[in-house]
């Protein structure tokens, strides 16, 4: 079996053929010419100097172009290092300086900004061999390099070699590079596509950014091992994505759960026909219990998903946990599921703590990164001299190994010396008519040390536009001990989230209060 990605990218253009491996804005292109784009394009980057190990970072939203780029870095035996679309060109010159980038692939004219001249305004990058245009990557003259050239590097990469370095979202601190081998991002995509039941005759709707693991990993190399089709979204957008469901007969849609949320409140959805969907797998610290429950309902009520999964991941390991087919809807609804082949979950709880009591989540396996880029004193505080990933996210397991995410470590608060877990309090708050998203974090407080702020944004409707603070507050004391019931509540029209759609918590603390 396939172990790496030059190798899974020829046995798909075998496999699959003239079989649709990506449509954008009416461009089909088959699994045959997407090995021969690549392969055109890895000439080009051996041309201007590219050797075996060298690290390449591609600064782009999802395209096809953004996909032949990516995989020609690894098929000329290079590093790909994923650049989020929406950085400044100071983050993405921060990127380049730290990994020591030799080529830099950047989506000039994205959102209407200047890329490469504010790159090159930042100073030299000594590493740097060449900075391409993506939109002119096609064109590129290979040189004397030849298409038996490039095959004969893109056989010489071995399972072990690094294949990618994705930088985490760094909302508590500045980013860490995760390096991953061949072996664990094509053995990562086999695993989720296997246990969603994705096949050749899915059309896969590419909605998580590329640049993130779920998009790339689970999103472009998932579909190279089951010959699904893919749909890539530059930016989300919801008329675009029900309008692609509709008319391609979309079938697997994964994605954050703003996502679905958003899908949920899209005004004229009831009008869609979006019946073709079968497969919706989210994952995130923790996923509302009636947003699983919305996205079984059929229509209009719900999303009508055939089957609804959750998962567990994080940069450091790309999928931990899974629910499965058949799993019951409760179980679904309530855990991320249990171990994926070839990986192993444990709680590390406090001493004296019984069974099924919660503590931190840790994992080991076949998908835990190999370590930091140029930081082992990280590495070595994030991977135990066991083998253990320390995640920093607090949960609990069940007799049968599924995992319950209750919280992060870093967003507990302890309110009059009682531990606060402020995820239990937006499970409550979602169910709350009215209320379309919701986040809780723990503010100083003179007399209670922390206390809880509540953010809350309205749904459409009346049920949202009536909500007041007090609403909030007698509902939460109707449900849960005082010391958990937020003392501040703050409306706002949206939270503010990354692109992978977790909720910046430390910008919340920043924003003004409104009750």
């Amino acid at each position: 079996m396939e172990q790496t990605i030059p190798a899974a990218l020829g046995a798909a253009a075998d496999r699959f053929g003239d079989h649709p491996a990506y449509v954008q804005d009416g461009e089909v292109v088959t699994f045959l010419e997407l090995l021969s784009r690549v392969r055109r394009a890895a000439r080009a980057y051996v041309a201007r100097g590219l050797r075996p190990g060298d690290r390449v970072c591609l600064w782009a939203p999802n395209s096809i172009d953004w996909v032949v780029a990516g995989l020609a870095v690894s098929y000329a035996g290079g590093v790909l290092v994923p650049v989020n679309s929406r950085y400044t060109a100071h983050e993405v010159a921060d990127v380049v300086e730290r990994t020591a980038a030799r080529l830099v692939v950047v989506a000039d004219g994205f959102l209407g900004r200047t890329q490469l001249a504010d790159l090159r305004a930042t100073g030299e990058h000594p590493s740097v061999l060449a900075t391409i245009d993506l939109a002119d990557l096609g064109d590129l003259d290979p040189g004397d390099v030849t298409t038996a050239d490039v095959d004969a590097v893109a056989e010489s990469v071995s399972p072990d070699d690094v294949a990618d370095i994705l930088f985490t979202s760094g909302t508590t601190g500045r980013s860490k590079g995760a390096m991953s081998a061949h072996r664990q991002t094509v053995g990562v995509a086999r695993a989720w596509g296997e246990l969603g039941g994705v096949t050749a005759e899915d059309r896969y709707l590419a909605v998580n950014p590329f640049f993130h693991s779920f998009g790339y990993k689970v999103g472009i190399v998932t579909g190279l091992v089951t010959g699904a089709t893919l749909y890539p979204l530059a930016t989300f957008d919801l008329d675009t994505t029900m309008r692609l469901v509709e008319e391609e007969r979309i079938t697997v849609l994964p994605g954050a759960p703003t996502i679905y949320q958003s899908l949920l409140t899209a005004p004229g959805r009831e009008q869609r026909d979006l019946s073709s969907l079968r497969l919706a797998v989210t994952g995130a610290a923790v996923v509302p219990v009636v947003l699983i429950e919305r996205m079984r309902q059929p229509a209009p009520e719900g999303l009508g998903f055939d089957q609804v999964v959750t998962a567990f991941g994080m940069t450091e390991a790309v999928v931990a946990t899974m629910a499965r087919a058949g799993d019951p809807a409760e179980l679904v609804a309530t855990t991320c599921g249990r171990a994926i082949p070839g990986m192993e979950t444990r709680i590390d709880a406090p001493p004296g703590a019984g069974p099924g009591e919660a503590g931190e989540l840790l994992l080991r396996g076949d998908y835990v990164m190999l370590g930091y880029l140029d930081d082992e004193e990280a590495t070595a505080a994030a991977i135990d001299a066991d083998g253990w990933l320390h995640t920093g996210d607090v949960g609990t397991l069940d007799e049968a190994g599924n995992l319950r995410i209750t919280d992060r470590l870093k967003d507990m608060y302890i309110s009059g010396g009682f531990n606060v877990y402020p995820a239990e309090v937006e499970q409550v708050l979602a169910r709350l008519e009215g209320v379309a998203d919701v986040a809780v974090v723990g503010v100083p407080d003179e007399r209670m040390g922390e206390v809880g702020a509540a953010y809350v944004v309205r749904a459409a409707g009346p049920a949202g536009e009536a909500l007041t603070t007090d609403d909030v507050t007698a509902y939460c004391k109707e449900r849960l001990a005082n010391f958990k019931v937020p003392r501040r509540v703050t409306f706002l029209d949206a939270l503010p989230r990354n692109l992978s759609g977790k909720v910046l918590k430390t910008d919340l603390r920043d924003q003004p209060r409104s009750e």
